[in-house]
């Protein structure tokens, strides 16, 4: 059940009730991709820094340990100790990005074992029975994400393909659910809009699986080649089209700034590997913009990463020691890093949903891309493009 409790614009603030418990919308999920957070961060530091939902990869768990393995511990919120809801992703995306190897058919797709080679075939039941064996809060529908660059032609090909999956996928999930031994009965459907940046294809497409009756929609095929321009029109585009009463979702996005746009345009769900991914390496979000704790400066540095951030890393250490353990290639640093820059990510959810909450949605979005724009001469300003994506509150 998803309830939306106030809104300021087009940004929603909403609860989405699931087995494993209510979600409070606008919400970032982590990503872990192979049921852990990359980093050293376990479940139980997840919970200690406010994660609400944990997204793991089907394709992934499918390879190893392999979703029978899961299955018969119980599946994925017994496997990896998670007391959250966690979202499963189809496979669809190793689609798009295991291109070279692949062969897309009506029946679903061929490809090849990024680990070994050997063959594989995933196709809509597959990815189901798969995502029922994991017994997540949330499947995602298996689908084909083109390139933002593709000929249209080829896309509407393609959506139109994606379409009579999800009809597969859907009957398919009903019919999981509905046996003695499933893992989740409760097991929920997210179906995926998609149409590269072709508004018509992209409308055409909310429409027609709106009428399924799904559990929430996701906006996919974007951060794939395509502008920060290109991607805001695309949300102003199509998610008037989804249906209202049901929760909306931004796959794979994306920055701090990206998040804040698209909650503006009404988006309730995101996911995105920047914070774990750049947090390996050292590179840190706080609300004055990036920063790269190896920079020379830092070596001295006894302040925490960002002043009045309650993680584990600012409450405790300073830069220049979490600098001293990248530097000496002792995992604390690296697990320290991740864990701020998860912190980061999540508590800005909080504050946003704070901020829609009282009404002032409009100037926390304003106060915060304004921050993060103020450079100190190291700060990859292109990451956040900010000056000429900010859309005027």
């Amino acid at each position: 059940m998803y309830k939306i409790l106030k809104t300021e614009g087009n940004a929603k603030r909403a609860e989405f009730e699931t087995v494993h418990g209510v979600i409070q919308t606008p919400v970032f999920m982590n990503v872990a991709t192979v049921a852990a957070i990359k980093g050293g961060v376990s479940t139980q530091d997840l919970e200690e820094i406010g994660t609400q939902v944990v997204l793991s990869n089907t394709y992934h768990l499918h390879l190893r340990p392999g979703d029978d393995v899961i299955y018969r511990m119980g599946g994925l919120h017994e496997f990896m100790s998670c007391k959250k809801p966690i979202l499963t992703d189809s496979g669809g995306f190793q689609v798009f990005s295991l291109a070279k190897t692949r062969r897309i058919k009506e029946e679903g797709v061929y490809f090849h074992s990024h680990i070994d080679g050997h063959k594989l075939f995933m196709g809509p039941e597959e990815s189901m029975r798969i995502q029922s064996h994991l017994g997540s809060t949330i499947a995602m529908a298996f689908d084909e994400c083109p390139s933002a660059r593709a000929e249209k032609e080829y896309v509407q090909k393609s959506v139109d393909r994606t379409t009579r999956w999800l009809i597969r996928c859907k009957s398919e999930m009903d019919r999981l659910n509905s046996l003695p031994y499933t893992v989740n009965p409760h097991q929920m459907l997210f179906g995926i809009n998609q149409g590269a940046i072709f508004d018509d294809i992209r409308i055409e497409h909310a429409k027609r699986i709106s009428e399924l009756d799904l559990d929430g929609y996701a906006v996919g095929g974007l951060a794939v080649g395509e502008t920060h321009e290109e991607m805001y029109h695309v949300l102003d585009t199509v998610v008037p089209y989804l249906p209202q009463n049901k929760p909306t979702y931004l796959m794979g996005v994306g920055t701090p700034a990206n998040i804040l746009e698209a909650v503006d345009r009404g988006v309730d769900f995101f996911d995105c590997v920047y914070p774990s991914r750049n947090g390996r390496h050292g590179h840190l979000y706080t609300k004055r913009g990036h920063i790269n704790i190896l920079n020379a400066r830092y070596e001295y540095d006894n302040t925490p990463i960002e002043e009045g951030c309650g993680c584990p890393a600012c409450r405790r250490y300073s830069k220049a020691y979490i600098r001293h353990l990248l530097k000496a290639g002792e995992m604390l640093g690296m697990r320290l890093c991740v864990l701020h820059n998860l912190y980061f990510y999540n508590h800005m959810m909080e504050e946003i949903r704070d901020a829609i909450d009282n009404g002032s949605f409009a100037s926390y979005k304003k106060s915060m891309i304004e921050g993060m724009m103020e450079f100190d001469g190291e700060q990859e300003g292109a990451r956040y493009d900010i000056a000429r994506n900010w859309r005027k509150g």
